[in-house]
């Protein structure tokens, strides 16, 4: 659930100046993602201690195409359809139903993780770096509103491509989560019925309806 958390989190308001060139950086990251009609993504992830000490790796996957997504990550699945929101669990057989409010979607969706930077962070070019021979740009993104729960969130972004690589979120405790994209495609053929919960492969689930 860190990355959905991860997005909860990130609900803060405020303006101040900002680094041209992060800002440049970030906005041709956010075209080149609003561009696509959808996309997927497998990604690893693993918990960072504040005194450095690594956690487990897990993997997971999502798939996106305009507000829809199915994001799946270890015991979970979540799908949102447009209308509802289904969180499976498979250690309990189960899934809670909620509605969709597309009033907050760009607080909320993990569709949108390339325009969460417009509201409520400063942001700043912190370096470059070559990941398997390709050049990346960095940028560190701190929450306006002081008493966060996150202190910041580290982007790193392919400078070619102007997609995202990896990210860092670090919370006010200073332990972190670190995400890294294994396998990104663009623009790749999802029906919508994709988005939705079929209950049918899940015989005995129990469904919790919380709309």
């Amino acid at each position: 659930m860190w990355f959905v958390m991860a997005l909860f989190l990130f609900a803060v308001s405020g303006v101040q100046a900002q680094d041209a060139k992060a800002g440049a950086v970030l906005d041709a990251m956010s075209e080149k993602y609003k561009a696509m009609k959808s996309f997927t993504a497998d990604f690893s992830y693993n918990e960072v201690s504040a005194s450095g000490r690594s956690g487990r790796v897990r993997t997971g996957s999502i798939a996106v195409k305009g507000v829809k997504f199915k994001l799946n990550m270890v015991g979970q699945e979540i799908y949102n359809n447009g209308s509802e929101i289904y969180s499976f669990v498979k250690e309990t057989n189960e899934v809670n139903v909620t509605t969709y409010d597309s009033s907050e979607d760009s607080q909320f969706s993990p569709a949108n993780i390339y325009t969460i930077y417009k509201k409520g962070y400063q942001y700043k070019l912190v370096g470059e770096k070559s990941i398997a021979g390709k050049a990346h740009e960095v940028v560190e993104l701190v929450p306006l509103k002081k008493g966060s729960n996150v202190s910041k969130l580290v982007l790193t972004v392919e400078k070619g491509s102007k997609t995202i690589k990896n990210w860092k979120i670090t919370d006010s405790s200073g332990k972190s989560t670190v995400f890294n994209i294994s396998k990104f495609g663009a623009n790749a053929v999802l029906t919508d019925s994709f988005f939705s919960f079929n209950s049918s492969k899940h015989p005995g689930v129990e469904i919790v309806d919380l709309r």
